[in-house]
This record gives C-alpha cells, structure tokens and sequence, in this order.
C-alpha cells in the first residue's frame, strides 16, 4: 500500500498583483517572518503548559513538589554589577568610619649640625724642594659640628583605640627611645606622643598622645573568624608621604612565618596574616580592617621583590598587650628561658633523633647558652639537648610552636612540661617567669 501523500502547496498571494515589483516581495517576507514568529510564540507557550502540567502529574506521584503555577517562582539573572556595587558601598564606608582614627607617627631627635669649612694646605710640602715653585695652596674640605638640631628621622603609621589616645602602632617605628614622636592625625592636626610600652617580640608597641581627646576610635574584630579569600583593607601613610593611603585586597594565607627586620629589630613572627592588598614603607603599624572598618590585623612588612605580598599580626595577638598596658602601664609576657628549633623530619635525621616533633633545646647560631642564667628553664633544671615534647598537655610541633603556645600562658602561671632527654621521658613542673617588652 503506497504511502499518503499530501498534495502540493500552493502558495496565496498576500498581496495585490499590482505590487509585483522588488519592494512588494520584501514586505511579502517581512509579513512571513512575523506571522512565523507569532506561530512559534503560541507554540512555545502551549508546548510550556503541557509540559509543566505533564511533569507535575509524574512527579505528584513523588514526594517532590512543584509550585503551583509557572508564574509562582520568579527568577531574576545575577547581576554582577549588583554585588560588585554592593562590596564597593562596604569599602567606603569602612574607610570612611575608619580613616579619621588612622595617624602618622613621625619619628625627630636631635641629630648633630655639621657646618663644611676649608683649609688651605700644600700636598706637597713633604717632598723637599722639588715643588718649590707652585704658587698656591690647596683648599681642603673638613666638617665641624656645631651643636645640634631637630631632625626628622623616620616616620610610620598607626591608629587610635581608645578615646583617651591610644595609639596601636609597631615596635620598630617606635624603636629609637632617645627620638621624640609625634602623632598627626587624618585632619593634619599634631600632638606630642609618648611611647607607653614596646613588645618587640610581637612587634608591637603602644603610643598615648599627651594631651587632647576625645578622639575617633577604630573598634577591634576577631582575627579568630578570617577566611582566605575575605576581602580586607589596609590603611596607612605610604612611603612617608602619603597620609592615609588606601589599598584594597583579599586575604592570601593564614598561619604564616615570616622574619622581618626594620628600625634595629629583627623579629620572627607566627600566626600572621598575609594579603595582596598593598603594604608600602610607610604603612607599617596601620591597621587591616574588614568590610565592616574594624581592626583585624596591624600591618607590619611586606616581602621584598615580590609583588602585593604583605603582613599583618592578628588583633587577636595584640589584645592582651592593650589590656596589660591600661591596667598597668607596661607589656609583659611569660618567660621560659630557651634557645631551641622546632622538630621535623629533617632535624630529626641531621640530630639522629626518635622523634619528629618537639622543641629541641640548642645553643643559639652565635654560640648563645641553650639555657638562659637565672630563667626558670634552669631552675627546673632543663639541658641543652633535652626535648620539650609537649607543654601543659599540649604537643609542641611546627604548626603549634613552643612560642605559639606559652603566649596563651601568664608570668607566674605554673606548667607541666613532658621533656625526652635521650631515651628517658619525664614531666617537669615550671613556674613561667616575666619579661618586659
């Protein structure tokens, strides 16, 4: 049996016979196009309801439900412009509430006024008479000092935490105890600033501004809650000249350890914050703040050579030095009295050791004691060599260093150490000493 066969299509003309010419077929395309559109928009819709209403009836036989109707659910495209703005608005407020907390520490002393003068001498004069007829002498420059004056010798940043005038800044700004410091604020107001107390084992160091008040205050966040990836901001006088220079960034890397030098202090710090938001000489001691403009980190090096890697120490570090220095005026921090390296495999296999944890005690590169004189390590009787495994039950290894955790601890506290001295384990009790910033 032969197939059906649909007779030919003849298509009707649409429009007058008259209209025969180039223009009246443009109009006849134009016409079939839109009606072929409006047939294939009623399609769309038809074949929409269908099979909406189809799925909804295999999947009401589930326990998955479905809305009522197509119009119940109304999506919206992502706009990314729209969270981009919304981040931007953050960001100004953060650095509007902020900045006027923000200060320059400028750094003067009394450097000696060196004045050039000349004499007039022969160079020659040593060499008999075999110069004797040159006519003049020769002017030699020489330097004299007289007296004295003000000079400014550095400068750095900090930033105000508390309305009286405390300044939060680092240790190595602050580090000359002979210069005089200034502090001058957002507004390019000055005050006479006195340095309060110095930890330069965290590179932390807190100024008061001598007289004035109240001032504008940046609130402290938890350095605890920070994720990779967060955005963050950091505030300072770049390069000395820049008062307040804002820098926008994410946070790189957490945990970190990093050796820094600056203003005569070399410094080892655990536990900091990296970020590619930018850090110039200058910033040191500003603040990293977050979108919501508070402190999270004080900003204290950058890696050389390397583009957008800087570091903050966490506010969560630094808290405990504030609250020292308001209650009693100074910094203090508890002491054990060792020179050790941190185990790992390496060390273990260049010691020949049993284990691949610890803090081995050692002499220092320059042949320092392992055991500081008079430290509490020598009275509990601690030996270079010994092994400290773990301290008040917690194990000391390289993500949780010896330092990292007698930071938890106060002067006085008393401790159980566990300590391996050649194959023997033994606990050994220490009372923490006190040591000054």
């Amino acid at each position: 049996m032969d197939m059906y066969q649909l007779p030919k299509f003849k298509p009707r003309k649409l429009l007058p016979s008259k209209w025969t010419s180039w223009q009246g077929k443009f109009i006849e395309i134009v016409l079939i196009v839109l009606l072929s559109l409006s047939a294939g928009g009623v399609g769309g819709v038809l074949s929409q309801n269908y099979f909406f209403s189809l799925t909804k009836e295999l999947l009401s036989r589930t326990n998955i439900n479905l809305p009522q109707n197509n119009q119940d659910q109304k999506l919206e495209p992502i706009n990314p412009k729209y969270s981009s703005s919304i981040q931007q608005e953050m960001v100004i407020k953060a650095v509007k509430s902020a900045s006027p907390a923000v200060v320059s520490v400028v750094i003067t002393k009394n450097v000696p006024k060196m004045k050039l003068y000349y004499r007039e001498e022969n160079p020659f004069k040593d060499f008999g008479d075999f110069f004797f007829d040159i006519p003049f002498e020769f002017k030699v420059p020489y330097y004299k000092q007289e007296g004295t004056e003000k000079k400014k010798i550095g400068e750095g940043s900090g930033f105000i935490i508390s309305k009286d005038g405390l300044v939060l800044t680092n240790a190595h700004v602050v580090s000359d105890k002979t210069a005089d410091y200034t502090v001058f604020t957002n507004e390019g107001k000055k005050y006479k600033a006195t340095v309060l107390a110095r930890d330069s084992i965290r590179d932390i160091a807190i100024v008061k501004i001598e007289r004035g008040g109240p001032f504008p205050t940046i609130p402290l966040g938890d350095s605890d809650q920070l994720q990779i990836g967060q955005t963050v901001i950091a505030i300072g006088n770049a390069l000395g000249e820049f008062r307040n220079t804002v820098s926008v960034g994410v946070i790189s890397g957490l945990g970190r350890t990093v050796t820094a030098s600056g203003g005569n202090i070399i410094v080892t710090q655990e536990d900091v914050i990296q970020t590619d938001a930018a850090i110039n000489p200058g910033n040191s001691g500003g603040p990293l703040l977050n979108l919501k403009g508070e402190a999270i980190g004080v900003n204290f090096a950058m890696a050389r050579g390397a583009q957008n890697i800087g570091f903050s120490i966490p506010i969560n570090a630094v808290k405990r030095d504030i609250e020292e220095v308001k209650k009693y005026g100074k910094i203090t921090y508890p002491f054990l009295g060792v020179r050790y390296v941190l185990i790992n495999e390496k060390i273990k296999e260049q010691n020949g050791l049993s284990v691949d944890y610890g803090a081995l005690i050692v002499r220092g590169s320059g042949g320092e004691e392992a055991i500081i004189p008079g430290s509490p390590a020598e009275k509990a009787n601690l030996q270079e060599g010994d092994i400290i495994l773990s301290f008040n039950g917690e194990k000391i290894t390289t993500q949780n260093s010896l330092a990292k955790i007698i930071r938890k601890y106060k002067p006085g506290d008393k401790v159980t150490l566990e300590i391996l001295r050649g194959k023997k384990k033994k606990t050994v009790e220490v009372v923490l000493g006190e040591r000054s910033g």
